[in-house]
């Protein structure tokens, strides 16, 4: 590293997380550090706590132990969309947009069509497919173009053409120096992340990608 080169804090830190139900222990000391621009897999099987850790690190469920340190905006796309079924998917980008104190809900509109469900626009959501209301759920994660973007299984219920829309997206979010953290229990294209993470026994494990360098897999930290 050249002398005198100033690194850019982490977006998103996890130290020590640790999360119970009752007895059963989920979280058993996760860590995980994620740079600007990167892109990171968290894997697992059903059942190992993927969501549950998405949670804390969203900051939307309490650790028993542990912090989460957060550099920047946060956006967060839960597994299960968290709509109003009488509304319509431009009803939601409004609201959502005043929500977030945007100018207006241009920048939804754009997501729409690039994920390719404009014709649903005065669609109420009670009406939507599942992955159209997939589409829908990620296009408000993205909405105020959050520097630190958490997906719990984003693709679900993806056709092919959106799935390589969501990835097209993906990377142009990266280029622009946002990190991204992606559960899933399932990973096709290990190549597309700079780090793969398996959550075991309440750990995460890591492994290396061909993105990934020996030592950055070592720490944990990309």
């Amino acid at each position: 590293m050249p002398p005198g080169t100033v690194l850019a804090p982490p977006a998103l830190e996890a130290r020590d997380l640790h999360k119970s139900y009752g007895t059963h222990q989920v979280l058993r000391g996760v860590d995980l550090t994620v740079a600007p621009g990167r892109l990171v897999a968290v894997v697992g099987e059903n059942g190992a706590g993927k969501s549950t850790l998405l949670k804390s690190l969203a900051g939307v469920l309490a650790a028993d132990r542990g912090e989460v340190i957060l550099h920047g905006t946060l956006g967060h796309c839960p597994q299960e969309p968290i709509l109003n079924g009488s509304l319509t998917v431009e009803q939601h980008l409004r609201y959502f947009a005043a929500a977030q104190r945007l100018p207006g809900p241009e920048r939804g509109l754009e997501l729409v069509r690039r994920l390719g469900f404009e014709r649903y626009l005065r669609t109420v959501t009670g009406e939507l497919s599942g992955g159209t209301r997939q589409k829908l759920n990620l296009t408000l994660a993205l909405l105020h173009d959050p520097d630190v973007l958490l997906l719990d299984e984003p693709y679900q219920g993806f056709d092919w053409e959106t799935y390589l829309r969501f990835w097209e997206l993906a990377e142009e979010l990266r280029s622009r120096g946002k990190a991204i953290v992606v559960i899933t229990h399932l990973v096709f294209e290990q190549e597309r992340f700079d780090l793969l993470a398996d959550l075991v026994d309440g750990r995460l494990v890591t492994r290396t990608t061909t993105a990934t360098s020996t030592e950055e897999a070592h720490r944990a930290d990309v």
